[in-house]
């Protein structure tokens, strides 16, 4: 059959094209074809291989760690506005994070060799963020309890917590030996804990206040009268030492004097999305090789750089 004018026309333009292309990419249009085919597989796979990983974002070559706390949680974080001791920039703020789970998590990121952000929530905030994607884990100081894992997957202990009681001096409570010496105080604790939630309903004939927002809301209620006692956790006690001077810590010894509480309530944990086994065996990689002793050692560190206003 007799080709057309115009069919010629449109065979000797691609022709000419198959041409120029090979000039400029040192092969024929047909290699040009294949290689923009292949590189777009390579692009395709490395797509999916990122969606299949242990849901880090990745920045550059390396992986982005989104770690999720409250920023107000002394001796575990803090917000202060520069970067000294070490802190690390809080995502979309002009603040930074410190405080004993910034520690780890940097600890946790040179390990992994992660890049770490740090997301600033809530304390009731925290869990959705897990389940939305919001965050890869939550470092904040959580109990690791049978209640939250019905939501979310923990690590390893990262800290063991014990519980104790905060008073000011000069309080008539401020000699009690045992929670049987506390029957009758007015008392708080922070939302959403095993302090509010278990503990305080184990002091007899207690006024049982509303739940605080957050820890330094609590700690303010101490100090500001409102309640003869908070109970929280030794670290936290600890650090509260040091930003109030008038407070006493009030320790029962674990045994039967004290609020009875499980493994579970003072084993404090890094939370992690129901499921992601990946990122959960990365961080016990790293956890098991730390000690009681390094826990603590790190703590102290944290109370003895925290701002007095957490």
């Amino acid at each position: 059959m007799k080709k057309t004018v115009k069919q010629m026309a449109v065979w000797m333009a691609a022709a000419l094209a198959a041409v120029s292309l090979g000039a400029c990419g040192g092969g024929n249009a047909a290699e040009t074809a294949a290689a923009g085919s292949e590189a777009a597989g390579s692009e395709s796979a490395g797509t999916e291989a990122k969606a299949e990983g242990d849901g880090t974002e990745a920045s550059g070559e390396k992986k982005v760690l989104r770690v999720a706390m409250e920023c107000a949680y002394a001796p575990y974080n803090w917000s202060q506005p520069d970067d000294s001791n070490g802190a690390v920039a809080i995502a979309d703020s002009n603040e930074f994070a410190y405080g004993y789970d910034v520690m780890m998590a940097k600890k946790i990121c040179e390990e992994l060799d992660y890049d770490l952000q740090i997301v600033r929530l809530d304390w009731d905030s925290l869990i959705p963020a897990l389940q939305s994607g919001q965050a890869d884990c939550v470092i904040a100081g959580q109990s690791i309890t049978a209640e939250r894992l019905q939501a979310v997957d923990f690590s390893e202990p990262y800290y063991y917590a014990s519980i104790v009681t905060l008073v000011k001096k000069g309080s008539k409570y401020e000699s009690a030996k045992s929670v049987a010496d506390l029957a009758g105080a007015t008392c708080t604790s922070q939302q959403s804990t095993i302090w509010y939630q278990n503990c305080l309903p184990q002091i007899e004939d207690a006024e049982i206040l509303a739940a605080t927002a957050s820890a330094p809301d609590m700690l303010m209620s101490l100090n500001a009268d409102k309640c003869d006692l908070v109970v929280t956790d030794q670290p936290t006690g600890k650090g509260a030492l040091v930003a109030y001077p008038n407070f006493v810590m009030l320790e029962f010894g674990g045994g039967d004097a004290d609020f009875q509480v499980t493994d579970e309530d003072i084993n404090i944990g890094i939370s992690i999305k129901k499921g992601n086994t990946e990122l959960k065996t990365a961080i016990d990689s790293v956890l098991s090789k730390m000690t009681k002793d390094d826990f603590s050692s790190m703590m102290d560190e944290a109370i003895s750089v925290q701002p007095l206003a957490n």
